[in-house]
């Protein structure tokens, strides 16, 4: 059998405080439709023009969980990368996204533990009007060195 030529992720070893990743996404209609097929998830904010319009806001909304998920999958495949595991995750969503909204996000190493082997990840989503959207921290176990 062939050897594993996936790529591997940064290992503990290898990621340092300071490390940065910069990301920007817009969430499209197509995506929005596979998200609310995938999930049941009929929340008409997400979705109705004029019922979020009555709820205040400009337009129908991103879902936080689809942000959330830009920001675990950045991790996966970018910072520590593949192999990589999320252990914990949390997010303070400050302000709406909207369809087609372009989101940066900027990643950074805060802290890299290795008597746990994990690192914590600063995440701050901007919207194109540089205005903060959302927070968020994210620890990660980065993968293991391959033998």
């Amino acid at each position: 059998m062939p050897d594993d030529v996936h790529r591997q992720g940064k290992t503990i070893a290898e990621i340092k405080e300071g490390d940065s990743l910069t990301v920007t996404e817009s969430i499209s209609e197509r995506d929005l439709l596979i998200y609310l097929g995938l999930t049941n998830d009929n929340n008409p904010l997400y979705i109705q023009n004029e019922y979020a319009q009555k709820l205040g806001y400009a337009g129908p909304v991103v879902p936080p969980v689809l942000l959330s998920g830009i920001i675990t999958s950045s991790v996966s495949k970018l910072l520590p990368g593949p192999g990589s595991e999320v252990v914990n995750f949390s997010a303070n969503f400050i302000r709406p996204v909207y369809h087609d909204e372009i989101v940066t996000f900027s990643f950074e190493v805060i802290k890299v533990d290795t008597m746990k082997e994990v690192v914590m990840i600063s995440v701050e989503g901007s919207n194109r009007q540089n205005e903060r959207v959302l927070d968020s921290v994210v620890m990660a176990r980065p993968p293991r060195q391959q033998d």
